[in-house]
C-alpha cells in the first residue's frame, strides 16, 4: 500500500500501510476514522461525538457535544462535516471548525434549516446492532467533495417521495440532487443507500446499498456502488458483502468485505474486481499521499 489505511477492529483505529499495524487508539468505541487532507490527523466518533487526533493517536479532542455521525474534511482540512438531527427531524448535515476549540457547529442541509435555531442536542444514540443490512441502514456517514462544493449524504429532501435515498448537495446554493433512490415514488423496491465516498479527483462517488426487489431475482445483497459524476452512469465494484469502499487511487480501492467469518479491509482492483486481503477490520479510511 502506498499509503497508510485506518481501520476499526473490536471499537479501535489501527493503521497500516503493510504487514506491520498500529494501534492509535485504546479502550473500545471507537468508529468511522477518516484522515485529514494533509495525513497529519483523523477525525473519528465515539460515544457519538466527534473526535479528532493526530495521525499517531496524540493530542485527542472532542469537538462536539451534539451527537454526530459519519465525518468528513473540507478540502482545506480547517471544517469537518458530520451528520446531526437537523430542523426538519431527519438528518441533517453540520460543519464545524477543526480548529478552534469551543466552536458551534453550523447546518448547511438542509438548507432551510440555515437560517433556524440549532435544535436541541439529541442524546448520542447506542450503536444499532442485528444484520450487516440493519447495521448499515441508520449509518449517516456523510462524504465532502474533493474540490469543497458538495457533501453527499444519506437523506435529504428526497425522503418526502422515496422510502430512502442517498443526496449530493451544493453548499453554495443549497440544492440537492438524488443520486439514489428505494422505495415510494412508484419505485417497487426497497433498500438504502450510505456510507458514501469519493474518488480523489471528484469524478466518481461510491456508496455501500442494498435493495430488495419485488421478486427474488431482484434482490441484491450488500454491495458497492460506483456512480460517474458526470454521466450519471452506476455500476457495482468488488464482491457481494462488499461495502464502505475508500479510493485508494483511480484503480484501487479498500473496503470492508466479509471473509473468514468476519470483518475484513480488503484492497479491490476496481477495473477487475479482484480483491486481496490486507487486515482484519472494518471502515477503512485512505491517507492522503503526502
Amino acid at each position: 500500500m502506498p499509503t497508510l489505511v485506518a481501520y476499526v477492529r473490536s471499537g479501535d483505529v489501527y493503521v497500516s500501510k503493510g504487514a506491520a499495524e498500529t494501534r492509535v487508539t485504546t479502550g473500545g468505541g471507537w468508529s468511522r476514522p477518516q484522515w485529514s487532507p494533509d495525513g497529519r490527523s483523523i477525525a473519528l466518533l465515539k460515544g457519538g461525538q466527534l473526535w479528532t487526533m493526530k495521525a499517531d493517536g496524540s493530542g485527542k479532542r472532542r469537538l462536539t457535544t451534539r451527537a454526530a455521525a459519519g465525518p468528513s474534511w473540507s478540502a482545506d482540512g480547517k471544517s469537518i462535516a458530520f451528520a446531526s438531527l437537523s430542523c426538519s427531524g431527519g438528518p441533517g448535515v453540520y460543519t464545524i471548525s477543526a480548529t478552534v476549540a469551543g466552536a458551534t457547529p453550523s447546518v448547511v442541509f438542509p438548507s432551510y434549516c440555515r437560517e433556524e435555531e440549532l435544535p436541541a442536542e439529541p442524546a448520542a444514540q447506542a450503536a444499532t446492532s442485528g444484520s450487516l443490512s440493519e447495521r448499515l441502514r441508520t449509518d449517516d456517514a456523510v462524504a465532502w467533495s474533493p474540490d469543497g462544493t458538495k457533501v453527499a449524504f444519506r437523506g435529504g429532501d428526497c425522503e418526502s417521495i422515496y422510502d430512502a435515498c442517498l443526496t449530493v448537495g451544493t453548499l453554495a446554493t443549497g440544492g440537492e440532487k438524488t443520486v439514489d433512490a428505494y422505495g415510494g415514488g412508484s419505485r417497487q423496491t426497497s433498500g438504502f443507500a450510505v456510507v458514501p465516498s469519493w474518488r480523489r479527483d471528484g469524478a466518481k462517488l461510491a456508496w455501500t446499498a442494498y435493495q430488495k426487489g419485488e421478486t427474488a431475482a431482484e434482490d441484491l445483497p450488500v454491495h458497492v456502488v460506483e456512480y460517474d459524476v458526470a454521466t450519471g452512469a452506476k455500476r457495482t465494484v468488488g464482491a457481494s458483502q462488499d461495502r464502505e469502499l475508500a479510493y485508494v487511487d483511480n484503480s484501487r480501492g479498500v473496503a470492508t468485505s466479509t471473509y473468514k467469518g468476519g470483518s475484513w479491509v480488503m484492497v479491490v482492483n476496481l477495473a477487475t474486481g479482484a480483491r486481496t486481503p490486507f487486515h482484519q477490520g472494518s471502515q477503512p479510511s485512505v491517507q492522503p499521499a503526502r
